[in-house]
Parts: structure tokens; sequence; C-alpha cells
């Protein structure tokens, strides 16, 4: 594939946070998608307007020299994994460090009712997360939880945009965005997915804290359910040194999380080293994120 005819402006589709889009008009891959996966990273700006890198922040905040190709070869790891698992993905390919071949597919959403008024907005991109341990936004949601409590991989939506909403189960049926059907089998798939992440990072002592996908229908083969987008450090939040109690909490959540109200907003981060310094520092052999503080 020639890659520098490809990566032209009038093949360009989309930009995301982390990834540019392009169209490919020829050859072997033909109608078929390339996601670019870039250096971007998403984060927040500390006290001193550092740049804290975090997956579940919706800002880009810099740049992580390397780091695209890594999320790359992240995705297409997962992505062969789940095609030995006989889980549908979008996955094509992988041409370049960089590059990943895609099928065509429309994300699970709605347009938007009475584009008339002002403001009107339709749902695109569905986001789906899954909770294994109390951190990030759920945490915040619900603070009457211990951080860092075990969870039965709990489900949820999420409306995609310049900030994440979270959209309730409820709220997508009625507004017909899905029936309660294709919720249920929406809950199911990604449940299955986390699954398969779930047992590929313990086999390596590692735990997954929660993670985000995108799902999606092909244009072809009957518009079929299948995981879209990526699975890379950009959408995980993974620790070391998880050791869950009897009291369904891990044990080292005292040691390696940390806690504080600013006003009204409370915030809950790792208190290990940050993941720009150890990103930077180990980014030649970085297959597995480390542990990330948090936003989503």
């Amino acid at each position: 594939m020639d890659l520098k005819r490809l990566l032209q402006e009038k093949n360009f589709v989309a930009a995301g946070k982390s990834k540019e889009i392009y169209r490919i008009p020829s050859g072997e891959y033909r109608g078929k998608y390339a996601f670019v996966f870039t250096d971007r990273a998403t984060g927040y700006l500390d006290a001193e307007g550092r740049p804290v890198f975090d997956p579940g922040c919706d800002v880009v905040v810099g740049e992580i020299p390397g780091k695209g190709a890594i999320a790359c070869r992240f995705a297409t790891h997962f992505f062969r994994l789940l095609a030995k698992m006989r889980v549908p993905t979008h996955y094509v390919a992988t041409v370049a460090d960089d590059v990943m071949v895609v099928e065509p597919a429309v994300p699970l959403g709605m347009p938007a009712r009475g584009p008339e008024f002002p403001g009107a907005a339709p749902l695109q991109n569905l986001e789906w997360t899954w909770r294994e341990s109390a951190m990030g936004s759920f945490w915040r949601r619900y603070p009457f939880v211990r951080p860092c409590t075990d969870l039965p991989r709990v489900v949820e939506a999420w409306t995609k945009g310049a900030t994440d909403q979270l959209i309730t189960f409820e709220a997508l049926a009625a507004t017909g965005a899905l029936s309660r059907t294709e919720i249920r089998r929406c809950e199911r798939f990604v449940q299955r997915i986390a699954a398969v992440i779930h047992d590929e990072f313990a086999r390596h002592g590692l735990h997954v804290l929660d993670g985000k996908i995108e799902l999606g229908r092909t244009r072809a083969g009957g518009g079929r359910l299948v995981l879209i987008d990526e699975i890379s450090p950009d959408v995980l939040r993974v620790c070391r040194g998880y050791r869950p109690g009897k009291q369904g909490y891990c044990l080292e959540a005292g040691d390696c999380i940390r806690t504080r109200v600013e006003g009204e907003r409370r915030r809950i981060s790792a208190r290990r080293t940050s993941v720009s310094t150890r990103y930077r520092r180990d980014r030649s052999r970085h297959s597995r994120p480390p542990v990330f503080p948090d936003c989503r």
C-alpha cells in the first residue's frame, strides 16, 4: 500500500482525539478505511500547568512520542486475539507501524429529532464502558462506594462528543435510539469482549480497572453487530499489584489511590509514578499500559 498517496487530504474522512481516518480509494483494500494512530494524548493539566496524560479525559493535552505505533500494535494484538475467540470486529489488517485497515461500519446512534430547533444534535458513536473496579467517574457519581471496590463488569453507555455524557439504558430505550433487546445484546457483547481483555491481562499479572469501546454494524454482511474503533492504552485503565480481599475491594487501594475534593468536585487518581514520566521512559519496550490517573 502506498501510504504517501493514501494519506492525502482528498481521502481524509475524520480526525479524533487519537486517530485520523482515511478512505482507501483503490488497490487490495479499496472501499475500506485506514486508521492512522497518532501520538496525541488526552488528559488534564496539573496545578502547575503540566500535562497529566489520562485516557479517561476528553481533552488532548499533548503528544507522547511513539504512542501511535504502540497503540496500533496493541490494538492489532487484541483484534487478532478476539478473532481467535470468534468475537466479530471490523479489523482487516495492519499495514504499517501506525496504520490499520478496517471494514466500513455504521456506529450505533440516531439522527436528531427536531433538527429545526437550535441546539438539536444527533446521537453519534455511542461509547460503552465497563467497570471492574470503582474508579473514575463511577466513583465520583457514587462516592458512597469504597474506591477500587470490585464490580461485576458494570456496563454503561455514553454519548460521544467534545464532552462525553452518560446516557442511561432507560433513556436509550425511551428515545428510540435502541430497543431494549438491542441494549441487552450490546451489554452482553461488551461483557464478552471485556472478559477476553481481562483474561489476557491477568495472564501477565495485570488487572483491568475499566475500559471503553465502540460498537457498530458492518455495511456488508447483513449489518451484524461488531466491535469497531480500537482497543489500546487510549481506552483502558490497567494496574499492577491488584490484591483482592474478602471484603470485595483491592487491599492495595489505600496505598495507590488518592482522592480529594476541590470545591464541589471530587477527584480520584493514582499515587504512583505519573503515566507521562513512565511512558516516556519505557516507550521503547512498552507493550502494556501502566496505572492511569482518572477522568472518565
